[in-house]
């Protein structure tokens, strides 16, 4: 599985989690995040891909600030239609859905052309960043064979369970995690010790 560490706001942190050699960053275009990200992205390693996240902003800003900071994919948190997916410039699109303790995959079937990732993110009060996880169970019942990102809520003490999620048959299409909250000393601000030590113990798959 690749390693996507989410929220990145401070430069110092930027480069040290880039250090880390995770395979995607990404900062928050959103506001009302406390995670928002407003700076200049440091110089990082060209085999890591930044990710700008958006919640339901135009087309026209996503795509200026995917010049802007030189992005190699834009995550969609937001009501996105597929048509609005289609007319993002020469990225990769990741498409984000919440989940609690049901899903309806049916959603998805508009999306299937439209973008290239999906993630599974917690259902919360704000779009991604709350801190808990949602019942992988439901991934059981995934009908697609698009790659998907795991998120919401995995810290250090998921380790087991993200090994055993890694045996069942749910994790098929899984590519990625996604960190962001647990691994924070302050929003924004990632605790390098703890992501390197979750990296190490999981031996997540650069391949």
């Amino acid at each position: 599985m690749k390693l996507k560490i989410c929220g990145m706001k401070y430069k110092d942190n930027i480069e040290a989690v880039a250090k880390l050699q995770p395979d995607y960053l990404g900062f928050i275009f959103y506001d009302k995040s406390a995670r928002y990200f407003e700076s200049t992205i440091p110089e990082t390693p060209k085999s890591i891909k930044k990710v700008g996240v958006f919640v339901d902003e135009t087309i026209e800003i996503v795509n200026e600030t995917i010049k802007t900071f030189n992005l190699q994919a834009v995550q969609l948190h937001g009501n996105e239609s597929p048509e609005y997916c289609g007319e993002i410039c020469n990225v990769e699109v990741i498409k984000v859905f919440s989940i609690k303790d049901e899903f309806n995959f049916d959603e998805l079937q508009p999306y299937e052309k439209a973008c290239d990732y999906y993630l599974f993110d917690t259902k919360g009060k704000l779009p991604g960043g709350n801190g808990y996880t949602f019942n992988w169970n439901v991934l059981k019942n995934y009908p697609s064979t698009k790659p998907y990102f795991l998120s919401g809520g995995i810290g250090l003490d998921a380790i087991e369970k993200i090994k055993e999620f890694k045996k069942s048959s749910a994790s098929k299409y899984c590519y990625a995690l996604d960190l962001n909250s647990k691994f924070e000393i302050e929003p924004g601000l990632k605790n390098i010790k703890e992501l390197n030590t979750f990296k190490n113990r999981l031996a997540v798959s650069k391949k």
